[in-house]
């Protein structure tokens, strides 16, 4: 009999019901439908950035300067945040307003935008949602320092009542955000990425939005569920629930201090694969790691996962990369700090195969790890 027989098996993020095998094969399908609609921005004088197709935010070039848009939702995490008033008695909506907020500001501002608007989609799978005061109003508090945070405009939103779609008692949320790349020299698509070029990572604050599906399975193996004691002290649910980083402070006092980035990366879902998402054949070398926050390691620990599995699904410390030239690697990640934001000058390009080296973890991502367009 294996002596491990009794241990819990590893759980994947597939395993947890997210496989991006299925999903990314129509997000491919889905990207080519939609570039075939470009020609009609000819129609108003207007014309779209080829290389922002694939990437996290949508540019088009309206002259004087160019217009960037992304729509994104939240996902899972307001479940972990209903459990958690089940067991606590408080509302953790606030945070959430934030984390849906992030996961749109934070993918626009890849491209080198400054976030101008902000447009809200709360689905209810029923009215009464809305009708838990305590809830509502730390979600419409949420939402409105979010907004003040990034210097934004909560410009509207749509407010549905869903029943039969989104399950009685829960909640749909998404966010659109719209703003300017201008002057037009801050356009960051990648062009400029080369060789020799540093990769400085902002930290995360946590699990950010993206791996709840994994984090909310584990909580079947944990006789204390989400109250379970983290070695930091906290709770793993209030550990899950701590804020996603906005992250357009740093990317708007980097264009102040005058350092524009070459290319930017959300490390979202896929975990550090994300750092190969720009098409140009080079080699990342990481030879620095941020820290591991406790409730990742937690995860991976839970999960039985290793570290190829882990850095492939979560962000493990790292929340946003800037590739910047390396003269400006230093700078980059003062201006970081200064604004309260934890950087790390974690490696650098190389002329070479398409591939991510992490040499602290012998860890290697190639092409086929990330397929996204």
């Amino acid at each position: 009999m294996n002596s491990d027989a009794s241990q819990p098996a590893t759980l994947s993020y597939e395993q947890a019901g997210v496989n991006y095998d299925l999903i990314d094969p129509l997000k491919i399908a889905a990207q080519r439908a939609a570039a075939a609609t470009a020609v009609h921005l000819g129609a108003h004088g207007f014309s779209e950035i080829q290389a922002s197709r694939g990437e996290s935010a949508y540019v088009v070039d309206v002259g004087p300067f160019y217009l960037a848009s992304i729509v994104e939702c939240l996902g899972s995490k307001s479940l972990v945040a209903d459990e958690m008033q089940q067991l606590t008695g408080k509302s953790y909506y606030a945070g959430i307003a934030q984390d849906t907020i992030a996961m749109a500001i934070n993918d626009l501002i890849t491209v080198g935008a400054t976030p101008l608007v902000v447009q809200a989609y709360w689905a209810a799978g029923g009215s009464d949602w809305f009708g838990d005061a305590q809830r509502a109003q730390a979600l419409v508090a949420g939402w409105k320092q979010a907004c003040d945070d990034c210097g934004v405009a909560w410009g509207g939103g749509e407010t549905p009542a869903l029943a039969g779609i989104v399950e009685a008692g829960r909640i749909d949320l998404a966010a659109s955000c719209t703003g300017l790349v201008n002057p037009k020299e801050r356009l960051s698509v990648g062009d400029k990425l080369a060789a020799g070029d540093a990769i400085v990572l902002l930290a995360s604050s946590g699990i950010h939005a993206n791996g709840l599906s994994l984090a909310r399975k584990l909580v079947e193996r944990l006789p204390q569920g989400y109250l379970t004691r983290l070695e930091d002290g906290s709770t793993y649910g209030e550990a899950l629930l701590a804020p996603t980083l906005l992250y357009s402070p740093v990317t708007e006092a980097l264009y102040q201090a005058g350092i524009i980035p070459h290319y930017c990366s959300n490390i979202t879902g896929h975990g550090w694969r994300k750092l190969l998402r720009h098409p140009a054949q080079l080699t990342y070398r990481i030879h620095t790691l941020p820290p591991v926050p406790p409730v990742l390691r937690f995860i991976q620990q839970q999960a039985r996962q290793d570290d190829r599995e882990a850095y492939s699904t979560l962000n493990m410390g790292a929340g946003f990369a800037l590739f910047v030239p390396a003269a400006d690697a230093q700078r980059t990640v003062q201006v970081a700090q200064s604004l309260g934001v934890a950087a790390t000058l974690a490696g650098s390009l190389e002329a070479g195969p398409k591939q991510l080296l992490v040499e602290p973890l012998g860890i290697r991502f190639s092409d086929e790890d990330l397929q996204l367009r």
